[in-house]
């Protein structure tokens, strides 16, 4: 009987040494979540080698970052040359501080989920092929610093919610295809125009503005002047970008 005793009990403490060796449950969902990225991704270089979905904590794998909970804070995943998709289960990495994915070949859309990021600090995807719209739940994003989605494919308005994520320090999205108003309000007051779009579509309204009443230079210049108001006021159409 107490061979079976002292076996029992060798049994039971073995179970709780390895429950407590093995990685957290968080370990496994962000692996899994970061593991479906890559399935999506074209990797010629090779720089994803060490994404080995057998390995269930990420915090082994190159270009990840944790917190000393084992829990992934940085992406870093800029000019690597990958192609493929963002993939909804980003969203499921709520520790996540630095989403780095600039200079690749990165297509689609961006996922509403990336507005689950409340801890995002930066969001860099510029200078890929994202197309769609910005999606509005980046709104949610209330620590975000910088935000740079510039020359990409992107089209429609700049979501108003972003005016309300009063962190933003830099903000980019220069070189797409927006269109509507840019909020003028804080955060927004402070950012040059230029990293809004591309202002050359002042000059293309004028010409539809200008008419036979411009008799002089003084006339052209009045007109020009009244256009830019009207347009600095007004503009909602596509392909255009106003203050608001």
């Amino acid at each position: 009987m107490a061979g079976r005793g002292d076996l029992l009990v060798f049994l039971v403490l073995a179970a709780v040494s390895s429950s407590l060796l093995l990685p957290k449950a968080h370990c496994n969902s962000e692996g899994d979540a970061l593991h479906t990225l890559r399935r999506t991704l074209t990797d010629p270089d090779n720089v994803l080698q060490s994404w080995d979905p057998n390995l269930v904590n990420p915090c082994t794998w190159f270009h990840i970052t944790c917190n000393q909970d084992n829990r992934v804070t940085r992406l870093d995943l800029g000019n690597s040359k990958l192609s493929g998709h963002l993939v909804p289960e980003l969203g499921k990495l709520e520790y996540l501080q630095y989403l780095e994915l600039y200079k690749n070949n990165i297509q689609g859309a961006i996922p509403d989920e990336l507005g689950n990021l409340k801890s995002l600090i930066s969001l860099d995807l510029y200078n890929n092929n994202i197309s769609g719209k910005i999606p509005p739940s980046l709104g949610n994003l209330k620590s975000l610093v910088f935000l740079r989605l510039n020359d990409n494919q992107l089209r429609g308005p700049i979501p108003r919610t972003l005016a309300g994520i009063h962190t933003l320090k830099v903000v980019d999205v220069s070189n797409n295809n927006l269109c509507g108003t840019i909020p003028s309000n804080d955060p927004f007051e402070h950012i040059p125009l230029n990293k809004f779009g591309d202002f050359s579509f002042v000059f293309a309204a004028l010409r539809t503005i200008l008419d036979s009443r411009v008799q002089s230079c003084r006339d052209l210049q009045v007109t020009t002047q009244t256009a830019l108001n009207r347009l600095a006021r007004d503009t909602e159409v596509c392909n255009n970008i106003s203050l608001s």
